[in-house]
């Protein structure tokens, strides 16, 4: 099973040569490169929800739960019903009023979400949670109380689970700790692979040059083991999908 995790970068009128309207197709033609089971986007703007659902063959997104706002940035979870089968979903806004729509606290800059479904490859039995979040870029203490909170969904929840997002902090930091350390089920799939940190990353300025650090993750459960893991740098002539690398692993069990 592959698993991919992408901050496509919302629709910002001042992207200039890197507005949404440049790179669309290079969005969809990495996902169709790579062809993840799940994936995982970040950011995600009505008109890009539905540019991707018309235009991103193969995949559905999964948003039956979901009351949308144009206002919103979403992360969003995208499936291919061909190898997946989906089950019930939910979401709740990273907050101390979880179900107060729009809500923030702990200095969050925008409002942060976690949601996340059921769901079974056709050809298996088991089912398990697959959650897409996004945590704050500005406030630590947002992005550690939001930790807290996404560990004690899935430790309520005690199912097998994959967790992927854009968590806006480093593998050293208390929100890495929170989500892989004791008392998490989780497990980072790049340090699984052990894989290098130094000089890794998963952000850019559209120019493919790494800085900041490793920031886009997917963290697994039992009984999920980690067969390959690989940051995606695809471009076409130094033109490049989003200002995130995709982030993609290859799962057993």
């Amino acid at each position: 099973m592959r698993i991919m995790t992408f901050n496509i970068r919302f629709l910002n009128a001042e992207d200039g040569p890197n507005h949404w309207e440049f790179r669309k197709e290079l969005v969809l033609e990495v996902v169709w490169s790579y062809l993840p089971d799940l994936v995982a986007c970040q950011e995600v703007t009505i008109p890009q929800l539905d540019y991707l659902t018309a235009h991103l063959r193969g995949y559905e997104p999964f948003i039956q739960h979901r009351d949308i706002d144009p206002t919103c940035q979403y992360p969003t979870i995208f499936y291919r019903p061909e190898t997946m089968a989906a089950g019930a979903g939910h979401e709740f806004w990273l907050s101390e009023t979880p179900e107060v729509h729009r809500s923030k606290s702990w200095g969050s800059a925008f409002p942060r979400m976690i949601t996340y479904g059921l769901f079974r490859e056709r050809q298996r039995d088991l089912w398990f949670y697959f959650g897409d979040t996004h945590l704050d870029h500005i406030s630590a203490p947002a992005r550690e109380q939001g930790a807290l909170m996404l560990r004690d969904l899935f430790q309520r929840l005690a199912q097998p689970a994959v967790l992927a997002g854009d968590f806006n902090d480093l593998p050293t930091s208390p929100v890495h700790a929170t989500l892989t350390g004791a008392g998490s089920p989780f497990r980072d799939t790049w340090q699984l692979a052990q894989q290098p940190e130094v000089g890794v990353s998963t952000q850019h300025r559209f120019d493919g040059k790494f800085f900041g650090g490793r920031i886009d993750w997917i963290l697994i459960t039992a009984p999920f083991r980690l067969k390959k893991a690989q940051i995606i740098t695809y471009n076409q002539a130094d033109r490049y999908p989003s200002d995130h690398f995709p982030y993609c692993v290859d799962l057993k069990y």
